[in-house]
């Protein structure tokens, strides 16, 4: 399953390096990944290959948004194809 990841909070270091760590450690891929930031707010979206996760969706989306939240930062995840059918008009 692909899902779609975005990340978004005040720039400060450290951002890229726990959401990729948090990721590593439930066996997530990161397929492909765009971050800039924007005046003082840093912001990513990641498209994720969860295929081999031993967790469920949800425990992995609770896991990030907790990670999120120690990092101050906003996390959203989202199957791909709710992704898709949101932006499909």
């Amino acid at each position: 399953m692909k899902t779609i990841l975005t990340v978004i909070g005040k720039d400060q270091t450290g951002i890229i390096a726990g959401i990729s760590q948090k990721l590593f450690e439930l066996d997530i891929n990161i397929l492909d990944v765009s971050q800039t930031i924007m005046d003082e707010y840093f912001t990513m979206i990641m498209l994720l290959d969860l295929s081999k996760i031993k967790a469920s969706f949800d425990e992995v989306k609770t896991s990030l948004t907790q990670t999120g939240d120690r990092l101050k930062v906003k996390v959203n995840i989202q199957r791909e194809e709710i992704f898709d059918a949101m932006h499909r008009l």
